[in-house]
Parts: C-alpha cells; sequence; structure tokens
C-alpha cells in the first residue's frame, strides 16, 4: 500500500498546473439531483433539473440496455473492453446534459467483479474485494472509461463506484464505531478489502489518461456518514462522498411498509430515538473527518439523501438533512430526479399516490407526467430555486 500511495504522490508532482482546471466548477457548494433511470435521459428530462435550478447530476448508465449483460463495461464476470454502442449512447446522454446546462458526475453501480445487486438476483457481489484480479479489470475499465471522456465539456467527475462495501460479510459490522472500524481497516490493509488501496490503484490508471478531471470516491458501508475511516488519498482533485439515509428504518421500505408508519422525530423499531440533534452529530462526522485531514468543505459531498415520499415525517426530515449539509456549505445532490422505474423517492409527486396511467406514461415518455410543487419537495426545490441563477 505504500509504495502504491508513494507512486500516485510522484506521479501528481509531475502533473501541470492546468491540470486543476476542472476542480473549480466545486469550489462552491454545488446542488443538484440523481439520475439512476432505466433508460438514457431526454434533453427535457435534463432541463427540468436544471430549471430547477440544479447545476450537476449524479448519473449513472447502469441500468441501460447494452451490447452485453453489464451496461459499459460488457460483462462484470471478465472486463474486456467498453462496448462502442454503450459509449455511443452515454456520450449522447451527456450531450444533452450539456445542451441543457448540467454538468455530470458518471457513475457506475458496477465493476468487474462487483455487479449490482439488483442485477445479480438481489445478491451482493463481493469478489471484487476478494481477489484484486478484479482490481485491475476495474483500473483498466475506467482507464478506457476516462479516456472517452475527459474532454467531455459535461463531465464534472468521475465516480469510481457507487457504494462500495468491502466490509459486508468481511468482519465488520455496519455502523461499528469508530475505533473498531479504523482497526478492521488496519487489519485489511494490503488486502483485496482495503478500499483506499482500490482507489489508488484505479486513480493511478485514471490519471495516466487524464491529470485533470475530478474523482469523487464514496466512503465504505454504502457511503455511509459514519465510514470515514481512513486517511486521504494524495490527489487534490478528489471529492469524498457519503450518502444519507440514516435512521433507513424510519427513512426507506421498513417504514413505508408500516401501517403506520414511525414518526421523525421517533424511535427505530430498534429502539434508538432519533430527532435533529441526532440526525446534526451523525452528519457532523464527514465534516470533522475533513477538517482533521486538511480536507475542505468543499471536497465533501451529500451524493444521495431522500426519504419515502409518501412518509408523513419525509419534508421534516428533508428539512433537517439540508439544514445540516448547508450549514457546512456542503455539495449535495438528493435522490432521485424522475426515476422511471420507482417512484418512492419522485417528491414532485408529493405525498399521495401516483396520478393516473403514471406507469404507461412513464414507459413511454416519464417528462410527459405531470408535477408541481408541493410540501414534500419544498426544502429541495426551495434551495434549489435560491442558487438558480439570475436570467
Amino acid at each position: 500500500m505504500k509504495r502504491l500511495i508513494l507512486a500516485l504522490s510522484a506521479w501528481l508532482m509531475a502533473v501541470p498546473a492546468c491540470a486543476a482546471d476542472l476542480i473549480a466548477f466545486w469550489n462552491v457548494p454545488e446542488h443538484g439531483g440523481n439520475s439512476f433511470n432505466g433508460k438514457p435521459p431526454s434533453e427535457a428530462y435534463f432541463r427540468a433539473l436544471r430549471g430547477y435550478g440544479a447545476t450537476w447530476v449524479r448519473l449513472t448508465p447502469s441500468k441501460w440496455k447494452g451490447e452485453g449483460r453489464d451496461f459499459l463495461i460488457g460483462d462484470a464476470d471478465h472486463y474486456a473492453g467498453i462496448p462502442p454502442q454503450d459509449l455511443k449512447l452515454l456520450v449522447a446522454a451527456l450531450d444533452r446534459a450539456q445542451a441543457a446546462g448540467l454538468k455530470v458526475v458518471v457513475t457506475p453501480l458496477s465493476l468487474p467483479g462487483a455487479r449490482w445487486s439488483q442485477q445479480n438476483g438481489n445478491k451482493t457481489d463481493g469478489r471484487l474485494w476478494r481477489d484484486k484480479d478484479y482490481w485491475a479489470q476495474s483500473a483498466a475499465f475506467w482507464r478506457d472509461l476516462a479516456q472517452a471522456l475527459k474532454d467531455h465539456p459535461a463531465v464534472a467527475g468521475y465516480n469510481i463506484v457507487n457504494e462500495p462495501i468491502p466490509e459486508k460479510d468481511n468482519g465488520l459490522k455496519e455502523h461499528s464505531d469508530l475505533a473498531e472500524a479504523r482497526a478492521w481497516y488496519r487489519a485489511h490493509q494490503g488486502s483485496a478489502a482495503d478500499l483506499r488501496a482500490f482507489y489508488a490503484t484505479v486513480i493511478l490508471a485514471i490519471r495516466a489518461v487524464d491529470p485533470k478531471t475530478p474523482i469523487m470516491l464514496d466512503m465504505g458501508w454504502y457511503a455511509a456518514a459514519d465510514a470515514f475511516t481512513w486517511d486521504k488519498l494524495p490527489d487534490d482533485r478528489l471529492l469524498y462522498a457519503f450518502h444519507m439515509y440514516e435512521p433507513y428504518d424510519l427513512t426507506s421500505l421498513p417504514n413505508i411498509r408500516r401501517t403506520p408508519p414511525l414518526p421523525f422525530p421517533g424511535k427505530t423499531a430498534y429502539g434508538d430515538y432519533w430527532d435533529t440533534t441526532r440526525l446534526d452529530v451523525y452528519l457532523q462526522q464527514p465534516v470533522d473527518w475533513a477538517r482533521a485531514q486538511g480536507v475542505p468543505a468543499n471536497r465533501i459531498v451529500a451524493a444521495e439523501f431522500g426519504c419515502g415520499r409518501r412518509l408523513p415525517m419525509c419534508p421534516i426530515y428533508l428539512e433537517d438533512v439540508l439544514a445540516a449539509l448547508d450549514r457546512n456549505h456542503l455539495h449535495w445532490a438528493f435522490y432521485g430526479f424522475r426515476e422511471d422505474e420507482w417512484d418512492a423517492m419522485d417528491y414532485e409527486l408529493g405525498a399521495g399516490p401516483p396520478p393516473p396511467r403514471y406507469w404507461d406514461q412513464i414507459k413511454t415518455d416519464g417528462d410527459a407526467v405531470k408535477r408541481g410543487p408541493n410540501p414534500v419537495f419544498d426544502p429541495i426545490s426551495r434551495r434549489l430555486a435560491a442558487s438558480k441563477p439570475a436570467g
């Protein structure tokens, strides 16, 4: 690991000063949304997001239909090059985002040896965290993708992989205390479960062809805000990301399925109490890590956050999360914008059921669905509007 970090540091020292151009986009808080749609978004879709005042979109193409089993990768069992037609579809989507005035962070859900569970029979694919051969394949994939996208004007970042989980089924419980998590990482340094070393490997491959595009790193355990347990890497064009759905038992499917749902503030089914103060303390952890590491706050990103829109607590929760993020001047992107396969976090629909013929319209032209201002979306839309450029 030390040799790899030294190699990365030496390479970065040789990078010319002009290579930092794209990082300037992230110098002030940027606000956007997530696009996790099953088909490439239209220009109208991107314009609608931009119309609210968003400046960026975290875009995954991994659900799109491609030439092989896994979009862009071809086959997550063995990477052998980016399928040309897949790349063409992605570039066309980036062109549409650029035309709409949005910057894009490209975010795969799968990598070689780590197929997204929802495309893997809902089973975790942990081969990437057990076999370093998949590290080499992932580095090759990202080298090829960076070579293809490095000059595209819409691209403001490469998010190496969405919600990595090297700890899962590998000896560390989710939301372990900091001392326990750090001990686990020390014990796994140099192994295939060493997320920091994996990132260093992929960054080195990207930087060999693209010295300037910012790179976004999701922390471990599904990018949890309490998973900032390893030291920063030696690249001043890195963004460190976390996701916020905590407590999951209140914000997501477990509570959506309850009648009546549990409230926020309130206790989860496990008896722990969450309120504004508890939420603030939880979200302070990435900020404290950044301060201790000498990482500016403008390099920390809340890359996903959300709650079930039909839960009565959702507007309160969104307001509290956003208040905490804005207080620390962090970048953020809400989840998700007009998802075409799942309506639970499509906040433009409000707190009620989807409108008549919603799914029929989604299948044909999701942009035709009537949406409008409502109390659920207000905490997000109000802030987007406040940062919207005049004119």
